[in-house]
């Protein structure tokens, strides 16, 4: 009876997480039903997953948990809008010139969509996003070594500042852990912040590639005020009234 209980105890939370990834949020009622539960199993559930750092709890459920994880752990979450945001994102991906590419999926995402170029040089921190590009007919790629992020797989610290900014960039394609129509955008930690305004100080435009998921959030390090950003792009048609308190301080897409 009790190896049943847990059984079912760890499918129903697997379901919750699914429930977390899909609508970026867990309401408690709505989950109570959907689950055939009550709520409170669902409160001793988010209680359990908060202790395992899966997710963070708020008044009427639970929402993501920001913070550092490793680029295999991040390709697969909100994949579909990576997919949506990289669509958006290639219209602005010069045939030549020089442009940079943070670590994150969305904007590795993005890297695996670009086609061949005339001519493109192409600079991140990220090995993945260098590999991929790589491959890609016209396009020089660049890796910005320095030292290993072992908590998210990127490159960081005073030689790779240094390595980033000795190019110029015609953009530079960025996404976040967060970002705050105020406050601007935000790392989980502040190597990542470190370096992503490295790459901003010599680029001409800012391309903020994130997912609605990281709208009116805020981690640990601040990165980039949004008066710095050129163009913001989600997975959200740009009418969407989620991108309401950012129409007055960046261009949405």
């Amino acid at each position: 009876m009790a190896t049943t209980s847990s059984t079912e105890s760890e499918e129903r939370r697997a379901q919750l997480l699914t429930i977390l990834e899909r609508d970026n949020v867990i309401r408690l009622a709505e989950a109570a039903e959907s689950l055939g539960v009550s709520a409170m199993t669902i409160r001793r559930d988010l209680a359990d997953l908060e202790a395992d750092g899966m997710l963070r709890r708020v008044r009427g459920g639970a929402i993501s948990v920001i913070g550092p994880r490793p680029y295999s752990d991040r390709q697969s979450v909100h994949s579909r809008a990576k997919d949506i945001i990289a669509e958006k994102a290639l219209a602005f991906v010069p045939r030549f010139g020089s442009v940079a590419f943070d670590a994150s999926t969305t904007v590795g995402t993005l890297a695996a969509r670009v086609g061949p170029r005339s001519g493109l040089v192409a600079s991140t921190n990220c090995y993945p996003t260098y590999a991929t590009l790589k491959g890609t007919h016209g396009v020089t790629p660049i890796l910005i070594g320095g030292e290993t992020e072992e908590s998210t797989d990127t490159f960081v610290g005073p030689l790779a500042v240094q390595a980033a900014e000795s190019l110029r960039y015609l953009r530079f394609f960025s996404s976040a852990s967060a970002v705050d129509s105020s406050f601007g955008t935000t790392e989980v930690s502040l190597a990542e912040a470190q370096m992503k305004r490295a790459f901003a100080r010599v680029s001409k435009e800012v391309v903020l590639c994130v997912d609605s998921s990281k709208l009116q959030q805020e981690a640990t390090a601040a990165s980039l005020e949004l008066g710095r950003v050129s163009v913001l792009i989600t997975e959200l048609a740009p009418g969407d009234s989620r991108l309401d308190e950012f129409r007055d301080v960046v261009e949405v897409r």
